[in-house]
């Protein structure tokens, strides 16, 4: 498949802070989406979660669906249970043409939590890492028996954020565990998406174009703040509009073979950053980095 790109409707509409575009109807967000020339979208809080509910709709709007997002509980529950607590989701993603499931374990998580700093976010023991990686590796195998790469999403306020993480995650699983490589995520988290990326190209199935502006980002670690105020503060914005080095990111995924989507996925306040515009402005910037990367 050639390199597709995509939006996740976090522009338009918040899943964390569900006030933040509660007024938009999922029409305008995949109107919106097609107008700014994005191929796909991935699933928010305003999609229906059946095939037989969402394909006409997608097809309504000429867009397919990249992927959608699933936080794992696999330190709490065993592989068995877990996949069947994801089963609407697998059956969801494998209906719709999706190769790949975002996923991201979130015990203990504070992500969605605007009261917990982000310096109290959850570190994994030993212990836990003997648990959790074992598991990752089973449900894995188990998404790729229903055509599904899992796409590990590393992520601000969860247990595998940091860099140093993200190798170990891939250094002690196979290619059964495939990374969501997030360039604004491993940015905010002081790693380097660059370096990420030739490291661990071959592992990639899934790219989330996300950017940060530094000076905001330094000033919310600096105030100690929670993932939503900073993302309030707009410590997120669309590719090319930030600090990522995306014209050095990219060449490494090009170079692996990578052949599937670029989503832009920056959460804003709408009534900030007005939607359609940075929909555009992301689509046009990646567009031309990724012409550049992947000819």
């Amino acid at each position: 498949m050639p390199i597709r790109l995509g939006i996740n409707p976090l522009t338009w509409t918040n899943d964390d802070m569900p006030e933040l575009g509660a007024e938009t109807p999922l029409e305008t967000c995949l109107a919106e989406a097609k107008l700014a020339g994005f191929a796909g979208v991935e699933l928010g809080n305003k999609f229906p979660r059946t095939v037989g509910a969402l394909r006409p709709i997608l097809e309504r709007h000429g867009l397919a669906l990249a992927s959608g997002w699933y936080g794992s509980r696999l330190l709490e529950r065993d592989v068995a249970t877990e996949m069947a607590e994801a089963e609407a989701h697998i059956a969801l993603l494998a209906g719709m043409g999706c190769t790949a499931m975002v996923f991201c374990e979130v015990t203990g998580s504070v992500h969605g939590d605007k009261t917990t700093p982000l310096s109290h976010r959850p570190v994994l023991a030993e212990e836990h890492w003997q648990r959790l990686l074992p598991r990752l590796s089973e449900m894995g195998k188990r998404l790729r028996d229903r055509g599904l790469s899992l796409a590990y999403h590393h992520h601000m306020g969860t247990l595998i954020e940091q860099e140093s993480e993200i190798d170990r995650l891939m250094a002690e699983t196979g290619p059964e565990v495939g990374l969501l490589l997030d360039t604004g995520h491993l940015t905010f988290a002081g790693g380097d998406p660059v370096r990420a990326a030739k490291h661990h190209a071959a592992r990639v199935v899934h790219f989330h174009a996300k950017d940060i502006r530094w000076p905001v980002m330094q000033e919310v670690k600096a105030r100690d703040l929670s993932f939503l105020d900073a993302v309030l503060a707009g410590v997120f914005t669309v590719p090319g509009d930030g600090c990522v080095d995306y014209a050095s990111v990219l060449p490494p995924l090009a170079a692996a073979g990578y052949a599937d989507w670029l989503v832009v996925e920056a959460e804003q306040d709408p009534a900030i950053a007005h939607p359609l515009t940075y929909a555009r402005m992301g689509h046009d910037n990646l567009a031309r980095f990724a012409k550049a990367a992947f000819g």
